[in-house]
């Protein structure tokens, strides 16, 4: 794609600086990792731009000179209809930008090798086998029933749709090279709703484990007892020893704070000039060298994702890795007496022939949205509810600009939690982006996004996620279609988030607030602020989500939940839930540890069962 005009105008590039004429090569290095729709959609964009500026001036972006260029920009921008296409380009050209004015750093330290896994790629793998458990997916969940199975002596195979990536593999690439190949639709999941919200999951072995911030709490106590008292989610009964195995496994300690790095220590100023509980927050990274590259791979094996924690044990007691594997259905005999019971499955090779692993216990892990399209796919998709209930954490972020250097991506990505309005549903966190990967929030267009992306080390950054009212659904069967509509709850929520964060940030010290608010972009002082979020609404802001849970709730009400309270898929002998579809609600933190402790408390109720049986 050509989009030299459209990059010069945005970066008022007047030729003069060579990693601005880097930048159009390195955007089509974005966009060619994207899916057909989203990459469609940005050369739709691009031309349509070119078209305006044909309209305007009778020439192309790229034959108008640099203040022409500024002039069609801002011609555009005035126009409400027409704005958000500006908008929509802004952040992959800025994320080349930014990867290009500020390349990350080498690797402080050489990578250690990895532990070893026992990983085969699909097509090297038998078109017939068997095997005690087959285990779909390879993230939190379905690495900890794994390990969990594997420990009791039985045959595991674990199938996982995207590629083993080694630790040494993450320190020699840029991160935004190794973004789309870590994350399922490059990075560009989005819920369809009111308003479309970006909702990035992983997929490699390891799952989103390996990209997420390694930040590690545990399920809140008011969280366990709503899933027992009003779901009754049995096994949240006795959850703390799984907490605690979880735990000891990712090897979780409060973060040094000789590593926080400048965003997490202004966290900490502000928070305590106001009065507020905050602290460095519980990871899974003991020797974090702070190279702030969490969601695409630690470089150093500092972060204890599974595929470093979990499954080479798994390996270990005999477990096997199958990549490039995506299950087409769960096989299901019905020629028995009873229900169904589930046989095995049916996995589709990269070049598209097949194979089939046959099993008596199937182990659905392949994440919140990814499993109730495979249940479908292989006629147990009945219940009512499978696919519903969705909780997401609806996410926002605001920066600050400080007078002296923050540079935010030396230190540890997300490095500090504020729990001040916790119990409010809103949790803060200090979190920084990857060098290069934070410039998509800055305001402005030619001359003036050029200045504030030199300025970019000045900035600190905060997000706030909000422990949400379940309001999306998971539909599809051959391909995942996300719904969510942000209640209106939640949406007052983020605007309170907003303030909050900012009311942080200048009493850190500050000097403006920037609110990523395409109309209201940047505030000088806190009654400034709260005259800008007056006049605007949460669906104005850049709204993100992290965290899907809940569309295969576990609970005692065969009506309302598709899985028992001991995650047993209903309808079905053999099949278990073990990833985060199967948490009966939002668990209001970062939820590793709570379903690893889920996925241990399933796996171990079902070998229990088993051996009493026996």
């Amino acid at each position: 794609m050509t989009a030299d005009g459209l990059v010069a105008a945005l970066l008022a590039d007047d030729g003069g600086a060579e990693w601005a004429a880097r930048v159009p090569h390195r955007l089509d290095a974005v966009l060619a990792s994207l899916p057909l729709a989203a990459r469609a959609g940005v050369r739709t964009a691009v031309a349509a731009l070119d078209t305006y500026a044909v309209a305007r001036t009778g020439r192309r972006l790229a034959a108008l000179g640099p203040g022409e260029r500024e002039d069609v920009l801002r011609s555009l921008a005035a126009r409400p209809r027409l704005a958000p296409l500006l908008d929509l380009l802004k952040v992959p050209v800025l994320l080349a930008a930014g990867t290009e004015r500020t390349p990350a750093a080498a690797s402080p330290v050489t990578a250690p090798p990895d532990p070893p896994l026992d990983c085969t790629p699909a097509e090297d793998w038998p078109a017939r086998s068997s095997a005690d458990v087959i285990v779909v997916g390879s993230g939190a969940g379905g690495a900890t029933a794994a390990r969990t199975f594997a420990r009791a002596g039985l045959s595991v195979v674990v199938l996982e749709e995207g590629r083993h990536h080694s630790t040494a593999s993450f320190g020699r690439r840029a991160p935004l090279d190794r973004f789309a190949e870590l994350y399922r639709d490059g990075g560009a999941t989005v819920a369809v709703g009111s308003p479309p919200i970006l909702l990035p999951v992983g997929r490699a072995v390891g799952g989103t484990t390996v990209v997420n911030s390694g930040t590690c709490y545990r399920t809140p106590d008011h969280v366990l007892a709503r899933w027992s008292s009003t779901f009754g989610f049995g096994l949240a009964d006795g959850f703390g020893r799984f907490l605690d195995e979880a735990e000891r496994t990712l090897r979780v300690a409060p973060q040094p704070l000789d590593v926080l790095g400048n965003n997490g220590l202004l966290a900490l100023a502000g928070a305590e000039r106001l009065g507020w509980r905050a602290a460095p927050l519980r990871r899974n990274a003991p020797g974090c060298k702070g190279s702030c590259q969490c969601v695409v791979g630690c470089p150093t094996g500092a972060k204890q994702s599974v595929q470093l924690s979990v499954l080479p044990d798994a390996c270990a007691a005999g477990a096997r890795i199958v990549t490039g594997a995506r299950v087409r259905r769960i096989l299901v005999d019905h020629d028995v007496p009873g229900p169904p019971r589930a046989a095995g499955v049916r996995v589709r090779r990269p070049d598209g022939s097949e194979l089939e692993i046959l099993s008596p216990l199937v182990v659905a892990a392949a994440g919140t949205l990814s499993t109730p399209p495979l249940l479908r796919r292989s006629g147990l998709g009945g219940h009512p509810r499978l696919g519903r209930n969705l909780s997401v954490h609806p996410a926002t972020s605001v920066a600050g600009r400080f007078a002296e250097p923050v540079t935010a991506w030396r230190g540890v990505l997300q490095s500090v939690g504020v729990e001040e309005l916790h119990a409010g549903g809103i949790l803060v966190e200090a979190t920084a982006s990857p060098p290069g990967m934070s410039s998509f929030v800055l305001p402005g267009l030619g001359r003036e996004l050029r200045r504030e992306l030199e300025g970019a080390d000045r900035l600190a950054t905060l997000g706030a996620m909000i422990a949400d009212h379940p309001s999306g659904q998971v539909r599809g069967r051959e391909r995942t279609l996300v719904r969510y509509d942000l209640d209106p709850r939640d949406g007052d929520r983020l605007m309170t988030a907003v303030r909050a964060m900012g009311r942080l940030l200048f009493a850190a010290g500050a000097t403006e607030v920037l609110t990523g608010v395409p109309g209201a972009p940047r505030a000088g002082s806190l009654d400034a602020l709260d005259e800008l979020l007056a006049s605007v609404g949460a669906r104005d802001l850049r709204v993100s989500a992290f965290h899907p849970t809940g569309t295969v709730a576990a609970g005692s009400d065969p009506r309302r939940a598709p899985a028992d309270p001991e995650g047993r898929l209903r309808g079905v002998h053999g099949v278990l839930v073990t990833d985060g579809s199967v948490l009966p609600g939002c668990p209001e933190v970062n939820p590793q540890v709570s379903i690893m402790a889920a996925a241990l408390a399933i796996s171990q109720a079902w070998l229990d069962g088993a051996r009493n049986e026996h």
